[in-house]
């Protein structure tokens, strides 16, 4: 199973790199020791703290009368401990 589907690169997202919080879309059946592992041992780097999001999918209507789904995301906002950093995520 693959732990990490992608990073989620949104102005929100950047921001918080400053802090060391880096934002994945996730697998929807991974949990935060996965996620943990999975980010330690693809980027070398020591996780402090995981959280979880799960945002639920929902309808919405298009162009007045077409319904349309969203799909159901769960996202992990990962701290780094104090001094790490991910290489490729650049602050602008």
């Amino acid at each position: 199973m693959d732990v990490l589907v992608r990073p989620q690169i949104t102005e929100k997202a950047m921001k918080d790199i400053s802090q060391g919080k880096y934002v994945f879309q996730i697998n929807p059946h991974a949990n935060k020791v996965q996620v943990a592992r999975a980010i330690e041992d693809l980027y070398k780097v020591k996780v402090q703290s995981v959280n979880i999001i799960r945002i639920h999918g929902e309808e919405k209507v298009v162009r007045g009368r077409f319904k349309a789904k969203i799909k159901e995301v769960k996202k992990a906002i990962v701290t780094l401990k104090k001094g790490q950093k991910i290489p490729g995520f650049e602050e602008k």
